[in-house]
């Protein structure tokens, strides 16, 4: 299957780590070149010679280092993407993630954050990018967000509502531009095996007084596939997205939580 991404310009912010660094490897080898945008220059620097390892001949790759919660910080990223590859093709989302608090100890302070964080980091780079698309005639964006934009949890309901306003935004920016030939879809992963999974497993475990691997089993136990999804079977989505072989889906959320929570 032909999805058209050779020489395509992908800008993936968060895209150093976790489900970012592996869309990055699948769009590479689809043809593409990248640009990796996160606020930490070491961990770019290492997913730039990670990627470099297996990347096809002729794929370029470009980190920029940037704190995408600031609107200033993400336009000066996005003129230094287009000074290395020209306009962006294809735009992925997969940066920021909110602390999770408990409920009872949560001040507005925390909302704020995790508005800052997970919703202004996106929407700081799909500003900007978005109106470039429509001038062009032709674009895809695809936002990563957490599945709890769709079920409350109580030790994370300021990023869950940042996720949520999100999927919002996904599906209005989608008609909006619609007309103009730019396509925002958005994934929502549940569990999936990332350095922050694993942190976050590693402190359920402590906090329980179990072993990780008790506490891993749990929750594989808890998901009706028997196993948590691999980063790179999210990023298999993501590029589906955002390739021509999905030219008519747009203002779509796609839920990838392996039927965990059984919502239409």
């Amino acid at each position: 299957m032909n999805l058209h991404l050779q020489n395509k310009h992908i800008l993936i912010t968060g895209g150093s780590k976790g489900i970012g660094l592996a869309c990055a490897g699948a769009f590479l080898q689809e043809g593409a070149h990248v640009t990796l945008v996160a606020r930490n220059s070491d961990t770019l620097v290492a997913a730039q010679q990670e990627l470099s390892l297996t990347a096809p001949a002729g794929c370029k790759i470009h980190v920029v280092s940037a704190d995408l919660t600031q609107a200033d910080a993400a336009l000066a990223a996005l003129a230094e993407a287009e000074g290395f590859g020209g306009p962006i093709d294809v735009l992925v989302n997969s940066a920021g993630a909110a602390k999770k608090t408990s409920a009872a100890d949560l001040k507005p302070q925390d909302w704020q954050n995790a508005m800052q964080s997970k919703f202004f980091s996106y929407i700081n780079m799909m500003d900007p990018v978005i109106k470039k698309m429509a001038a062009r005639g032709q674009g895809a964006i695809v936002n990563v967000v957490g599945n709890g934009g769709k079920v409350a949890s109580p030790v994370h309901l300021p990023g869950g509502a940042a996720n949520a306003a999100l999927m919002l935004a996904t599906a209005g920016l989608a008609n909006a531009y619609a007309w103009q030939g730019v396509r925002v879809n958005a994934v929502n992963p549940g569990s999936t095996f990332t350095q922050r999974l694993e942190t976050a497993i590693a402190a359920d475990a402590k906090s329980r007084l179990i072993s990780p691997e008790t506490a891993l089993s749990q929750l594989t136990e808890k998901l009706p596939m028997g196993r948590i999804a691999q980063p790179a079977e999210v990023a298999a989505a993501v590029v589906f997205l955002a390739s021509s072989q999905a030219s008519y889906i747009t203002g779509a959320n796609l839920s990838m939580d392996g039927a965990l929570v059984p919502l239409i």
